[in-house]
């Protein structure tokens, strides 16, 4: 009988210890999905009227730390053939499918053109879908097309600017910026989230994430983002391994460079650069693009502010993996108000470099450069013109 009553004694007890885990951990997770109410700070100076700016004022912070999000719904756009000159477009990324023998250009606004010349282009077509999820209407900045097994990516970066993330001291009050990815069986899409849940993000969510790009080493593919200067001052390269599905990091963010360590890249205030209407000082990453020269030499092309404002550096890898040693080229690789750019090859072979440009106070445009990658480093060519 005592033998019973203690085997009765010490199986209540477990049960209750199960019981009280059981609650703690669900207490937990229903904490981690409260959102934490950010207040907004005060911000950096404003421009000086008539100072260099880029990407315009943002919308005042109402009370309790929002502001409406920058949705911009837009009437579709007719679709027609134009060449390449009558294209206005950020960050303008460039897919050839071999299956279709069609070149595919999208970018920064999240429209489709599609070429069998590189010379005239037909579009835009919309081609993704949201519905559900935090992104649904919301503007997509540096969008790309990756074919990985029998799928097509197309990873985005869109940014919330009704949900705060951080309020830094007298600088930025930091809102929601992911890169995230859709999938469709298309390089014409539709393409739908990966992941469908409506709160989703890839990345850290208390983390300012742009212009993510997919690479790939030794079976695994990587998102190689920018760690925005606005949060940080200093802004930083970072990738995060990915599962096999590409559906979560299986691995915390590893910093790659920061933008001070290239000698080309200035401090916005040195150069007189005021970005969203405010002096922030800071170093800027922008746009990872990794590629392989012939030789096998592992590079990332990525942008920041220069002497001429916009530029295009290159950093190379001394160990020709992603974790480095980094180290940067002391000059900008094209460093004339252009930047953001990738390489892709064409049907015939010949290695291309896309970039945006913009001429004076014009618009962005896409441009396209021969380049050389015979050897250990890029080198720039002569403008392109099919």
């Amino acid at each position: 009988m005592k033998r019973l009553i203690r085997f009765s004694f010490i199986a209540a007890c477990i049960t209750l210890i199960t019981v009280l885990c059981i609650s703690k951990q669900a207490t937990a997770q229903t904490q981690t999905k409260v959102k934490k109410q950010i207040v907004p700070g005060e911000q950096a100076p404003p421009a000086d009227p008539g100072q260099k700016n880029f990407g315009g004022p943002r919308p005042a912070v109402g009370a309790g730390g929002q502001r409406p999000a920058i949705r911009q719904p837009r009437p579709e756009s007719k679709i027609q053939t134009v060449s390449l000159d009558e294209i206005s477009m950020s960050d303008p990324y460039i897919y050839p499918d071999e299956k279709s023998h069609t070149y595919y250009l999208t970018g920064t606004g999240g429209r489709l053109y599609k070429s069998k010349d590189l010379k005239m282009w037909t579009g835009p077509f919309p081609i993704i879908d949201l519905t559900g999820t935090w992104m649904d209407g919301l503007f997509v900045a540096a969008a790309e097309i990756h074919h990985i097994g029998n799928k097509y990516y197309y990873a985005g970066t869109w940014s919330d600017h009704s949900t705060l993330i951080q309020a830094v001291p007298r600088r930025y009050n930091v809102p929601r910026n992911q890169t995230q990815l859709l999938v469709a069986d298309s390089p014409e899409g539709p393409f739908k989230p990966l992941v469908a849940d409506h709160e989703f993000c890839l990345g850290p969510e208390d983390w300012d994430i742009i212009d993510g790009t997919l690479y790939e080493e030794k079976d695994t593919t990587y998102l190689v983002f920018v760690h925005e200067w606005t949060q940080l001052i200093d802004g930083t390269m970072d990738y995060i391994p990915l599962s096999k599905d590409l559906t979560h990091r299986t691995a915390e963010p590893t910093t790659i460079f920061r933008a001070s360590e290239a000698a080309w890249s200035k401090e916005m205030n040195t150069i007189s650069e005021a970005t969203f209407g405010l002096k922030m000082p800071g170093w800027v990453t922008d746009g990872p693009e990794m590629f392989r020269t012939k030789t096998g030499k592992l590079g990332m092309l990525w942008s920041s502010w220069g002497e001429h404002r916009y530029a295009q550096g290159i950093a190379y890898s001394t160990s020709g993996s992603i974790r480095g040693p980094w180290v940067q080229e002391q000059e900008a690789f094209k460093g004339d108000n252009s930047g953001h750019g990738m390489l892709f090859t064409t049907f015939d072979g010949k290695r291309l470099y896309a970039v945006h440009h913009v001429e004076g106070d014009g618009p962005r445009k896409p441009q396209l450069y021969e380049v050389n990658d015979s050897g250990d480093k890029l080198v720039l060519g002569l403008r392109y013109n099919p």
